[in-house]
């Protein structure tokens, strides 16, 4: 069977993961799904060297326009379900992936494919990139956190309009309304996104992870609950080798050599 996601080095722990079915719009099938919850969830969770990731889509038309409705032309509710356990589990992998995923994305982010970028960490777009979650016109619903993570990226208000209409929206205001962190010329958001990941991986991999689990795990707790998070995981860093490496190098001038430990 075709790979439905080619992996590429580039080098100082950042992984480019590319949706390869071009053809399809990289539409997700059952197979993609399967391929991206072993990548997110096992693959590259056990690799020491990953320090981020950029997620992108193959060719020129779209990141993903999720669901492939071809293949779920005649399913059945039973396999309807267990299909769609299958997405969340693949999209769950994702959300606790331990590293910074950026999204690059160009052309429709639509359905799934939206979702998928609500998913990362956060997102580079093309100036030609098109969102929208339009599960809504076809008698269903978003159903891999479009619900929750789109309220939160845009406000509760703008999402009800967005989602119940299942209007699409452009890279501009995706990029307005605080979706999207950056735009760029299309052709230019990935190795845009590339840079960021590079940077990212240039800081001790420690506190990427710990400032990470801080963020995700606080945002929607209680602020005394995510300052008590901050600072539980900031002691643990202090105790760190990296920590007393990267003291050392500021004041030695130099280049910080991070051990993960």
């Amino acid at each position: 069977m075709t790979r439905r996601l080619q992996l590429s080095e580039t080098g100082g722990g950042v992984v480019v993961v590319t949706l390869d079915r071009p053809q399809a719009m990289n539409a997700f099938d059952t197979a993609m799904a399967e391929e991206m919850l072993a990548l997110f969830g096992t693959t590259l969770r056990r690799r020491d060297d990953i320090r981020a990731v950029v997620l992108t889509g193959a060719g020129e038309r779209a990141f993903s326009v999720g669901a492939d409705l071809k293949e779920r032309a005649g399913m059945s509710n039973d396999a309807w379900r267990k299909q769609h356990a299958l997405y969340r589990d693949t999209f769950e992998s994702l959300w606790n992936f331990p590293w910074p995923v950026i999204a690059a994305v160009r052309g429709y982010a639509l359905g799934g494919g939206c979702e998928l970028a609500l998913g990362a960490d956060f997102v580079h777009a093309a100036e030609n990139a098109v969102f929208g979650l339009p599960e809504i016109t076809l008698g269903i619903m978003p159903g891999a956190g479009g619900t929750q993570l789109l309220p939160r990226a845009l406000g509760l208000r703008r999402a009800k309009e967005l989602i119940l209409t299942g209007e699409k929206f452009s890279a501009r205001e995706a990029h307005d309304w605080g979706l999207v962190n950056a735009l760029h010329p299309p052709g230019e958001e990935l190795e845009a996104a590339i840079a960021v990941a590079r940077r990212i991986a240039a800081n001790a991999p420690l506190a990427v992870q710990g400032a990470k689990r801080a963020m995700d795990g606080g945002i929607d707790a209680p602020l005394k609950v995510g300052l008590a998070l901050e600072v539980s995981v900031h002691q643990r860093l202090s105790a760190s080798d990296d920590r007393a490496e990267g003291v050392r190098a500021f004041n030695e001038k130099r280049t910080p050599e991070w051990k993960f430990r």
